[in-house]
C-alpha cells in the first residue's frame, strides 16, 4: 500500500472513529458514510497534492 493510501485510510478511520463517539454514526449507515468519507479524504489528498508545486531537481 502506498504512502498516501496508508495515510487517507487513517484519516477516514480518526473521522468515522469521532462521528461515532458523537453519535453521528450507527452500524446501519456505516458502510454508506465510510465510503463517503474515504471518498472525501481522497479527493481532498489529491487535490492538495496537485496545487503542490514540484521540486525542480
Amino acid at each position: 500500500m502506498k504512502q498516501d493510501e496508508e495515510l487517507i485510510l487513517k484519516v477516514t478511520k480518526e473521522v468515522v472513529i469521532k462521528f461515532i463517539e458523537i453519535g453521528r454514526l450507527s452500524v446501519n449507515s456505516f458502510d454508506e458514510i465510510f465510503k463517503q468519507i474515504h471518498r472525501t479524504v481522497h479527493d481532498s489528498m489529491k487535490e492538495i497534492s496537485s496545487e503542490k508545486p514540484k521540486a525542480k531537481n
